[in-house]
């Protein structure tokens, strides 16, 4: 099997148990938009896995756009690894979640949030979060 077969049956990374091509890379690739709050979620801890410092910015809401750095964002997606998306509960436009991964020194960490999201026109956002 080559390696490009072995991507299309990887299952997301978002846990949602669908391939990725089937799932959150549509999004992450501009193909499709997300159709909720908790889609846009998924896709952006997906984002995250896969290093797509560009999907996040894109996907930050424009009034907070300048408090998020690409290059500190790329940092922290890839000095990480990316193990298991929880979420706890999702609102039309609130999304708590639990994203689980190992740090630079192996150590396991939860990154606990509780997220808001604004759509505008057919596009959500993500806007801030509260940290737990």
């Amino acid at each position: 099997m080559t390696q490009e077969k072995n991507n299309t049956l990887e299952k997301c990374h978002c846990g949602s148990q669908k391939p990725f091509e089937d799932c959150c890379q549509p999004l992450i690739s501009g193909k499709e938009k997300a159709p909720t709050a908790e889609a846009l979620m998924r896709s952006r801890y997906s984002a995250y896995c896969v290093q797509d410092a560009d999907y996040l910015i894109a996907t930050t809401h424009a009034s907070v756009r300048k408090d998020h750095d690409k290059k500190e964002t790329l940092a922290f997606a890839s000095e990480n690894h990316w193990v298991k998306l929880e979420i706890v509960t999702a609102s039309a436009t609130i999304v708590e979640f639990k994203a689980y991964y190992l740090n630079s020194k192996l150590a396991p960490m939860v990154h606990h949030e509780k997220s808001a999201f604004k759509k505008e026109g057919e596009n959500w956002y993500y806007v801030d979060g509260e940290w737990y």
